[in-house]
């Protein structure tokens, strides 16, 4: 080879050299909107960029574009179907498939980012122009005007098989969000449980059913005891309300008895305007209501709603007295109890063995209403041994670490006005301990 063209490759050289390092400067002053770079206009490569779009909580969408280098874009145009698909459906509200001892800290960094708030990017175009998704409407409640009856079933099943049954339907956790709307309630279903394994496989079959199509955005919180203290249904909601809140500011909480299944489709779970109670007739009870101020079995109120209250209170171990006591509370807080008609709330509940009754029940209601303030959310002490995200339920295993305390019943003169005569007769048969008298 020449001199002459060795000189001549040195300056071709060096030209492609110049050509490039033009090319960067161009790229760097450019304005970044410009789809695609220099290169394109030589037909060398071409670099594509997406826009990510994020739903706002009024449904809108803002576009933020996102640089990428040419190993990272071929990866985003073989999973752009995939992630459109993803920007439509529900978020996971966690990602964690495996059992480990709870961080709370952990927790704080897996926000559940359900639509309706800000949830990220996500990244929707193709090769040649960027596109966004258009807003989604809001969701309205189903109308549902003549009888609608759900038909639970009741056949008994493994939890494995109701897991790979409903899995391709939820997110992990339980989670649920309707595709083609933006949810107006937010509602975290809390379930106090201990050792009715049974009943729990038939409850998650029928309950994720019937939830699917009332268009909320929903999630299943399985908050279990640990064996050696009486069972203690009032502290676990209370957990079950804390370690939610954790997740997500949930609008509202619906505390559910495993036991208990809808007969109803225009039983609706969504936030109430008045503390509801859900479960007014159940089969047992002839579907009539037991008493007025009963708020057991199926509850709904919205987060602030249990705020007010102080959430359940912490001294009932055994059964019973809690939802009364809760009633109390509300009633306290000129809060009223909403029904739906005794036609629509109607229930059916598993057969089981009956629990143990608390005897200290009737003595904590008596005095419940003045330590409300200092007995609920606000002392409940308690420690997640485990956590687990289940496809059809979030799983919290619990310590309480609180215990049965003896209760000094104070007597006020209300007590002895003549329109509470009858009810200061039952008092000893009761078996109240009356030493504390304020006059």
């Amino acid at each position: 080879m020449t001199s002459k063209k060795i000189t001549l490759l040195r300056y071709l050289f060096c030209g492609v050299c110049m050509l490039l390092a033009l090319n960067l400067l161009i790229d760097y002053f450019a304005d970044k909107t410009e789809v695609s770079s220099s290169f394109s206009r030589l037909s060398l490569r071409k670099i594509y960029k997406y826009n990510g779009t994020v739903l706002s909580s009024t449904g809108s969408s803002s576009s933020n574009n996102i640089s990428s280098n040419s190993s990272s874009s071929n990866n985003n145009i073989n999973s752009n179907n995939s992630l459109a698909s993803l920007a439509a459906s529900l978020l996971p509200m966690t990602n964690d498939s495996s059992s480990s001892t709870f961080d709370n800290s952990s927790k704080h960094n897996q926000q559940l980012e359900l639509h309706g708030n800000s949830s990220g990017d996500s990244l929707v175009g193709n090769n040649s122009k960027n596109t966004t998704e258009l807003p989604l409407p809001i969701c309205q409640d189903p109308v549902i005007e003549e009888s609608s009856p759900f038909v639970p079933n009741i056949t008994l099943e493994s939890l494995d098989v109701i897991n790979d049954q409903l899995g391709l339907l939820l997110e992990p956790g339980g989670a649920f969000k309707p595709k083609d709307c933006i949810a107006r309630h937010h509602v975290a279903i809390v379930v106090p449980f201990r050792d009715r394994y049974a009943h729990l496989s038939i409850f998650l079959r029928n309950i994720h059913k019937f939830l699917m199509q009332q268009r909320i955005a929903y999630r299943i919180f399985i908050i279990e005891q640990t064996n050696g203290k009486p069972f203690n249904r009032a502290a676990l909601m209370n957990i079950g309300f804390l370690e939610a809140m954790k997740l997500f500011k949930w609008d509202c909480f619906i505390f559910h008895d495993v036991d208990l299944l809808p007969l109803d489709n225009r039983n609706l779970y969504n936030c109430p305007r008045q503390p509801r109670h859900m479960s007014v007739a159940i089969d047992k009870f002839n579907y009539k209501l037991p008493y007025r101020t009963i708020f057991g079995g199926v509850s709904a109120m919205t987060r602030q709603h249990f705020l007010a209250v102080n959430g359940f209170s912490n001294s009932y171990f055994g059964w019973g007295g809690e939802d009364d006591d809760m009633s109390n509370r509300l009633r306290n807080a000129n809060l009223f109890i909403a029904r739906y008609p005794i036609n629509i709330a109607r229930y059916t509940m598993l057969k089981h063995q009956k629990e143990k009754a608390n005897p200290k029940r009737y003595e904590n209601l008596v005095n419940g209403i003045n330590k409300s303030s200092m007995d609920g959310l606000n002392s409940i002490k308690y420690d997640i041994y485990s956590y687990k995200s289940y496809p059809t339920f979030s799983w919290f295993y619990a310590e309480l670490k609180i215990s049965e305390q003896k209760i000094k019943i104070i007597i006020s003169l209300d007590l002895f006005h003549p329109a509470n005569i009858w009810r200061n007769s039952l008092l000893p048969f009761y078996g109240f301990d009356i030493r504390y008298i304020y006059f």
